[in-house]
């Protein structure tokens, strides 16, 4: 298989780098994709309001995910920042702290979702009946949580070190468990008993179980030197606080985004009702399959510029965004034009029985979309940019922006205050994603032209001391 060693990402050729170290993280994600539709197949044989159930959960466990996204952040940057300068005993070290840190919070954090479930989604759903079966769903989910954090931590761990296909295996052992044990646990095949949404989020549960036994044993056994050792294993305060500065913000930056998407469907549904609630719904599932090379390339990114920064290569971490930005929005671009060309068909294999009205919105949203296309690919690598510098309280401001400074009052003033209807909320999205690309491009540019990442590379290689 094509491999990627540290010494080329720190002097081979950078696209290579970029494309070998991204390709298993876009196979990763088309497959946690494949995972949610084949989820929702099999949920679907019981009944429309156990698909409900399982769908409105989605905005409060994205929420709660924040708390992962702390983890894997911290630690990749962490660890690819010490792998550059060299310091493997670091790197082994902060891995090590990650995976304590996730195995606390994932218990705590997990426990107070486990008992509070049926509260939390009072709050989300309205309807008695769905609320009682997604409060079973997302408290039944709960319970693979801290496996998934603490496989999640040792996966930036690899990630950070150059070895994404590791995190690929660890997350594809975890979608085939989930996906084989769906049918037997949802309704009841061979000797199991029909256990309808809670079976779902059971399936789901395991499978983080069996991705984090294959995590930690990967660890412990090692792939090319990142392995546990006894002179990693500590409980040293300042490693855990490294790996929080650095991944705060970018769970903060995750959770205020996953806010935002939750008032622009209200949004949505105000103004343009059903119809448009089905077109803006489409839209956001086929731009969440567009939009995931683009994130394989931002982590690619992201561990490749941590990288060159511990190794005192400032310029070549700049080239790295730089040349993963256009990459990403050619690439997206040049998928956006078969988009534009056919939205109509996109809608029919989707949606087959939409409404005409729907079809309309839908069109005209997949349209849209396509113009932005470009940015939203630029934002992700930039946004890597700064991450793997460290300075993720830059891209933790830059999400704000985009979505609250951005996308939401376009979309209310546009199509509430103004009468734009539901046609300002689809373009408030494509707006905010070419202004968030441009004004974080244009940051990125005075930033490292005042310094910013030869300062991070002086702050990884004191580190590394």
């Amino acid at each position: 298989m094509v491999d990627v060693s540290r010494e080329q990402i720190t002097d081979g050729s950078l696209v290579r780098s970029l494309l070998v170290l991204a390709a298993p993280l876009v196979v990763q994600n088309l497959v946690q994709a494949a995972q949610q539709i084949i989820d929702t197949f099999w949920v679907g044989q019981l009944g429309g309001e156990e698909v409900a159930a399982v769908g409105l959960n989605f905005p409060v466990i994205a929420l709660i995910y924040s708390a992962v996204m702390v983890l894997f952040t911290g630690t990749q940057v962490v660890v690819s920042q010490r792998a550059g300068a060299d310091d493997l005993e670091g790197v082994r070290r902060a891995t090590f702290h990650a995976l304590t840190l996730a195995l606390v919070g994932g218990t705590v954090l997990g426990a107070v979702v486990f008992l509070g479930a049926e509260t939390i989604v009072e709050v989300v759903l309205m309807s008695e009946g769905v609320t009682a079966l997604a409060a079973t769903y997302l408290g039944t989910y709960m319970l693979g949580l801290p496996a998934s954090m603490m496989s999640d931590a040792i996966e930036g761990g690899f990630v950070g070190w150059g070895d994404s296909r590791a995190a690929m295996y660890i997350n594809v052992t975890a979608v085939v468990v989930n996906v084989v044990l769906d049918p037997f646990l949802i309704l009841g095949w061979g000797p199991f008993d029909h256990m309808g949404v809670r079976g779902a989020a059971l399936a789901t549960a395991i499978g983080y179980v069996a991705g984090f036994l294959l995590a930690l044993a990967l660890f412990v056994k090692g792939r090319d030197g990142f392995t546990l050792t006894r002179e990693a294993i500590g409980f040293d305060v300042k490693e855990y606080r490294e790996i929080l500065d650095i991944g705060i913000p970018t769970g903060a930056q995750t959770a205020a985004s996953q806010s935002a998407r939750v008032l622009i469907i209200s949004l949505v549904s105000a103004v343009g009702g059903a119809p448009a609630l089905a077109a803006y719904t489409l839209g956001a599932r086929i731009a969440s399959l567009v939009f995931i090379p683009a994130q394989g390339l931002s982590g690619a990114a992201q561990s490749i510029v941590g990288q060159n920064l511990g190794a005192g290569n400032p310029a070549r971490a700049r080239q790295t965004t730089w040349i993963g930005a256009a990459i990403a929005a050619v690439g997206l671009t040049l998928v956006g034009l078969v988009q534009g060309l056919a939205p109509e068909l996109l809608v029919e294999v989707f949606i087959p029985d939409m409404t005409a009205e729907g079809t309309r919105l839908a069109v005209e949203y997949l349209q849209i979309l396509v113009v932005g296309y470009w940015g939203l690919g630029a934002m992700y690598v930039f946004d890597a940019g700064f991450n793997g510098a460290g300075r993720t309280k830059v891209s933790m401001v830059a999400g704000l922006l985009k979505y609250w400074a951005i996308r939401l009052p376009v979309a209310a003033v546009g199509g509430m205050w103004l009468g734009y209807g539901v046609d300002a909320v689809f373009w408030a999205v494509t707006i905010s994603n070419v202004v968030g690309a441009a004004g974080a491009g244009l940051y990125y540019y005075y930033s490292t032209n005042d310094g910013m990442l030869k300062r991070a590379a002086e702050n990884a290689a004191t580190s590394a001391d």
